[in-house]
């Protein structure tokens, strides 16, 4: 029975691992998409912005 307990336990704990990368993995995924996003619309924001203060 304990060895069978010890063999759970460790199929639990290696699964919240790997669900601890995973998430990881999709949160670089969207920082990485969000550098992307703002750098190719960087200069587009950067005019509209300023069409905002001048107007003020």
């Amino acid at each position: 029975m304990e060895k069978l307990r010890k063999i759970f336990t460790g199929f639990y704990f290696s699964q919240k691992g790997s669900t601890l990368i995973e998430i990881a993995l999709y949160i670089a995924l969207v920082v990485i998409v969000c550098i992307v996003v703002v750098t190719a619309l960087g200069d587009k924001l950067q005019g509209v912005f300023q069409k905002i203060v001048d107007s003020l």
